[in-house]
């Protein structure tokens, strides 16, 4: 009878307890009544507790804040039952306690057999007290995860002893830094993980992870990652697999990339620059965030090949078995993600030799002919008239094309080897923009310019007799101001979103994923191939003129018929390969590679920059004798100088202006278009 009152009193204060639990912190020591140990077993869920209990409370709903603790399904076990099952007690869940601000000391230290502690959604628990966990010797799982923790918690008083530890902090918006000797302390044993992910960390600090055996880190998330203390794994051991997916560092610590088996940097676009390959001893598995860094692996593979093949096929020899272990036994292909695409092969810009020699030619030659072309017809004493001004624009456009060209050939040499390291800066930086910008303007200025010019030839033809209506000066300044417009929209609109220079590493504009780019790209190679024509219809209208043989000699015939066939057939080597499979790559049907467009680039798509100033400019008798009079005044070609002063003391109109008479204009027509006239003024 006396039992049952018993009984029954205990259980009237345990409803007591948990109807009035009081909202101020608990603090129970060993050895109280059974109403006070009751009260304990919910003491770890209170705000600021600081409990050293004796029982434990499991939790799995959500604790509202009217209701507290009271409202949660709390599993209560008499202190004659709890001394057995707290030997037996081996996970604990903490889930959605609006109420936890603080873990106390010792608040788990009377179950020794706790195995698993996970406490997440717990927004407002600010701090963790060092011992809290402290030697829960046979814990193996620790997560933390969605709590308002500002710091980052002392776990070095674990000391666990269990084998394959897995520790986890994640999505701990507030912590910022991982501290030095984070984990020392945490297991005796090798942690099986770590992972401190989409946590607010900006910082791991110097021997963060110093006194530490573990096998994965995983690091990914936290987006405001931005360094790795070079020294933060001193002292650590035994990592094979580091994942910093999604963070912003912008480089790797290399003391412990000897021992990766497996890298994760997936959307780590800060990352541009790996470290020295022959870190990597013994990586077998990657994934980047660029498909030219997969280059650098397959290279590292290729060299492994180079190196067995050499050095590997006598494991016995003397003083060979450490070099075979390290550089032999690990031949197998590096898995890498993400593989190079077909528009950024595994080569440097200029792959090959006679590409990286040709463009230093076809670069200088176009550098040095156009200069010369420009310090010419701007330094004469003569009269500028329509012609020179057009030879101006035109030499100038084709001067453009010789920077292109020297700046893709000194990137080559300054990449060379080791292009996959340098590939992200220059695509997504501001050079290769200005190179792309620097070709698409010379190229579509120098089209332009040269289709005034034959039209300026034409109209002057065709109205010899109407001074009224040649073209003045003023009419060429519009006409080339439309030209600069034209030409500088073009190489803009690839700078702000339509096509992209960055798409390839010789920076045209081959991006035509979007219809907007696909439609820009076509309509320009549409007008270039619509200039040529015109071009071509102009020089034939030309030539049926001058070749009257009541108008003019009967050599010019052939002469000029000469002079036409050189200048079409140049436009035309020049315009059609880059044309036809430009047109055919905008349209989604490529039918060549990148790296074999790099020979339409060396050696067609130059053409008219290297020619121009040669079939334009030096081939004219004119502008030779302008020449020799500029180079006198700075004491070279004195002798040639006065000849040409001899024959003429006054500056006289170029013979490729329109004369006053039909007859004249068209026998001087004829000498001007033929490399040979011996009659130009």
């Amino acid at each position: 009878m006396m039992a049952m009152i018993l009984i029954m009193v205990t259980i009237v204060m345990i409803k007591m307890a948990g109807a009035s639990a009081p909202d101020a912190e608990t603090d129970v020591k060993p050895g109280a009544d059974e109403s006070v140990l009751a009260k304990r077993t919910l003491s770890i869920l209170q705000t600021n507790t600081h409990t050293h209990t004796h029982t434990h409370t499991h939790t799995h709903t959500h604790v509202s804040t009217n209701a507290k603790v009271a409202a949660s399904i709390v599993h209560v076990y008499m202190p004659l039952d709890f001394s057995d099952l707290r030997e037996s007690w081996i996970s604990d869940f903490i889930s959605e306690n609006a109420e936890l601000a603080s873990i106390g000391a010792f608040a788990f230290s009377d179950l020794p057999e706790l195995t698993e502690m996970t406490i997440t959604k717990s927004k407002h628990l600010r701090h963790i007290h060092p011992d809290a966990f402290r030697n829960i010797v046979k814990l193996r799982v620790l997560i933390i995860s969605n709590t308002g923790l500002r710091m980052f918690p002392d776990f070095t008083k674990i000391h666990s002893t269990a084998p394959d530890f897995l520790f986890g902090l994640q999505e701990n918006s507030h912590i910022e830094r991982v501290p030095v000797n984070a984990f020392r302390g945490l297991c005796t044993q090798t942690i099986s993980e770590i992972r401190l992910t989409r946590n607010g960390i900006k910082e791991v600090a110097s021997d963060a992870f110093n006194g530490t055996k573990m096998h994965r880190l995983r690091l990914s998330g936290n987006q405001q990652l931005t360094h790795i203390n070079p020294n933060a794994f001193v002292g650590s051991s035994e990592l094979v697999v580091l994942d910093i997916s999604h963070t912003a560092l912008s480089s790797l610590p290399e003391n412990i990339l000897g021992g990766l088996q497996k890298l994760m940097a997936e959307s780590v676009f800060r990352l541009k620059e790996l470290p020295p390959l022959q870190l990597f001893n013994k990586l077998q598995e990657v994934h980047l965030t660029y498909p030219s860094h997969c280059c650098a692996f397959h290279n590292v593979h290729r060299n492994r090949s180079s190196w067995n093949a050499l050095l590997c096929s006598h494991p016995d020899a003397p003083g060979m078995p450490n070099f075979y272990k390290d550089h032999c036994s690990n031949s197998t292909a590096i898995i890498c993600t993400p593989t190079q695409d077909e528009f950024n092969p595994c080569e440097d810009i200029m792959s090959a030799v006679p590409l990286r020699i040709l463009i230093w030619i076809i670069s200088i030659l176009a550098l040095l002919g156009n200069a010369a072309v420009l310090l010419v017809l701007l330094g004469s004493r003569c009269k500028l008239t329509v012609p020179r001004f057009l030879m101006c624009h035109l030499a100038f456009s084709d001067l453009c094309m010789g920077i292109y060209l020297v700046v893709i050939a000194t990137v080559d040499i300054v990449t060379r080897g080791r292009y996959y390291n340098h590939a992200i800066d220059w695509q997504t930086g501001p050079g290769c923009s200005a190179a792309g910008f620097f070709t698409v303007f010379a190229s579509e200025l120098s089209v332009f310019t040269l289709t005034a010019i034959t039209l300026e030839r034409w109209y002057t033809i065709k109205h010899a007799l109407r001074l009224d209506r040649k073209l003045r000066l003023r009419h060429a300044c519009i006409v080339m101001t439309a030209g600069w417009i034209f030409s500088s929209l073009a190489a803009l609109l690839p700078t702000v979103g339509v096509s992209s220079y960055g798409k390839v590493s010789i920076c045209l504009p081959m991006d035509v994923e979007s219809l907007v780019s696909q439609v820009f790209v076509v309509s320009l190679l549409l007008l270039n191939i619509l200039a040529f024509f015109c071009v071509c219809g102009c020089y034939l209208s030309i030539y049926l003129t001058v070749r009257n043989p009541s108008s003019a000699p009967a050599h010019a015939d052939t002469s000029v018929a000469q002079r036409m066939a050189v200048l079409i057939f140049t436009d035309f080597v020049c315009m059609a390969p880059i044309s036809f499979f430009a047109v055919s790559a905008a349209l989604k049907l490529p039918l060549i590679t990148v790296s074999e467009a790099k020979i339409l680039l060396v050696f067609f798509y130059p053409i008219n920059s290297c020619s121009n100033p040669f079939l334009y400019a030096f081939s004219n008798r004119t502008f030779r004798r302008d020449f020799f009079l500029l180079s006198a005044r700075f004491g070279l070609f004195k002798t040639r100088a006065q000849i040409y002063r001899a024959e003429s003391s006054t500056c006289q109109q170029p013979t490729w202006i329109s004369p006053k008479s039909s007859h004249v204009m068209l026998y001087s027509l004829a000498n001007a278009l033929s490399p040979d006239g011996k009659h130009e003024g």
